[in-house]
């Protein structure tokens, strides 16, 4: 019973300046004997690329272990949440980490010590389903972002009770401050006593492939689970169905083939017959980071993290091979990137809802049927919608977008995941084809209704 897990702003975002987490004090996990004068706040030389400076904070502590996780090559996308009619059999303790010597430690063990105290588990249950996600602590007052599948139960309930334990073992009651099915993410709270750390955010429109990624969360309901790996493609995106999603998500999106099922199915992971949403004909496009770091069911709404401890991402999805969930992580994980995470996160916090832009054109493939005549991939413009941005801002139907605010375009899944990362009457910069020469010009986007 686990549940299981989109555009760069692009200026940085920081919740709460780093700080060090304080030692654990709870009687299930007693803090290590400390370190030796000498050894204290300095990092060991060392020829390995994983150890840092960082690792001083470590400094002897018991910390949670968290886990992230990943899966394959292009085949099926699968929420990393885990959701049943029963009780899961995995126990959602946290497993203690000992840092046995300090002077050999990694970067991942510092930023496990760093984060961990900003991931929590959620438990959600409802009248005939229930599931375990994970969260990320945005403020110290209890506000905590997940995704809206965690909090929904993949659709399959509404009004759940909703339960945060945290990493020291605390078990705190939460209410659902709002979701955002259009990005797969959601607000909830617990009471503004519990005192809760806040993770730091990184600018994620800085990233690059290649970089160290730390995955926390609660995969299989194993609360407190850390895996690492690098960060594997950006400005990556995909597709899935939503039964959350309203059914029309504006005039961005490719029409959807009813004889083409989507290889990436969403929703139904480690569902039982008991537990399953109704199907949905609704899909949402996710801008995401992809990493290698193994995500499982479970971490949906957990941490991807960078090599100071920083969030780069919140776990939403992964691929699984042969079109099966059965296979867990083969190693294609994907992530909301944190910029959007953060601007979703404080319109949610502020309102309860949250706002995405509007291109006003419907958009297909460039095949040889609809550009015979094309060079180049991207997003071709079917048609225009009358006084729409797209229209405004001078673009016609046969243009093919190539590029939007700098992020190139490949398909209309790629179009519509860029443009809903930003706000309604946002402006943004958009490159095209026409005619064989390219152009370039900004439009003021709509506001999606929702």
């Amino acid at each position: 019973m686990t549940d299981a897990p989109q555009e760069p702003t692009r200026a940085p975002s920081n919740y709460s300046s780093a700080t060090p987490p304080p030692p654990v004090t709870s009687e299930s996990y007693p803090p290590a004997p400390p370190l030796p004068p000498a050894q204290a706040p300095t990092a060991a030389k060392s020829d390995s690329p994983k150890r840092s400076a960082t690792v001083g904070i470590i400094a002897a502590l018991a910390v949670g272990a968290l886990i992230g996780g990943v899966t394959g090559a292009g085949v099926s996308l699968w929420a990393v949440n885990t959701n049943s009619s029963g009780t899961s059999t995995a126990s959602a303790l946290p497993a203690e980490i000992t840092v046995n010597n300090p002077s050999d430690a990694t970067t991942v063990t510092a930023v496990a010590a760093k984060a961990s105290p900003s991931v929590v588990t959620i438990s959600v249950s409802g009248q005939s389903a229930s599931g375990t996600g994970s969260g990320v602590i945005l403020t110290d007052d209890g506000y905590i972002l997940t995704n809206t599948h965690v909090v929904t139960l993949d659709g399959a309930a509404a009004g759940a009770t909703i339960r945060v334990q945290t990493s020291d073992g605390r078990l705190l009651d939460a209410t659902l401050v709002g979701t955002d099915p259009i990005v797969d993410l959601a607000v909830i709270k617990v009471d503004d006593s519990a005192d809760l750390t806040p993770m730091e955010f990184a600018d994620s429109s800085k990233l690059n492939v290649g970089d160290v990624t730390v995955a926390i969360g609660a995969p299989l309901g194993l609360a407190n689970t850390v895996t690492d790996g690098i960060v594997s493609a950006l400005n990556r995106s995909i597709t899935v169905a939503s039964s959350a999603a309203p059914e029309s998500s504006g005039d961005d999106t490719a029409p959807a083939n009813p004889d083409a099922p989507s290889p990436f199915d969403f929703w139904n992971f480690g569902q039982d017959s008991g537990s399953a949403a109704a199907p949905s004909s609704a899909t949402i496009s996710l801008p995401v980071v992809q990493t290698d770091a193994s995500i499982n069911p479970g971490n949906s709404g957990g941490a991807l993290l960078d090599d100071e401890g920083k969030l780069i991402g919140i776990n939403v999805a992964i691929a699984s091979a042969g079109g099966s969930s059965t296979s867990g992580s083969i190693g294609v994980g994907f992530a909301i990137p944190s910029n959007l995470a953060k601007r979703i996160g404080d319109e949610l916090m502020a309102g309860g809802t949250a706002s995405h832009g509007l291109l006003g054109a419907n958009v297909e493939d460039v095949t040889e049927a609809t550009q015979p005549d094309a060079t180049t991939v991207g997003a071709s413009i079917k048609a225009v919608v009358a006084d729409g941005a797209a229209a405004a801002g001078g673009i016609k139907a046969g243009d093919i977008i190539t590029q939007f605010n700098g992020i190139p375009i490949t398909n209309p899944t790629d179009l519509t995941a860029q443009v809903r990362v930003l706000a309604g009457g946002a402006n943004a910069e958009v490159t095209y084809i026409r005619g064989g020469k390219s152009a370039t010009t900004t439009v003021t986007l709509g506001t999606l209704e929702q």
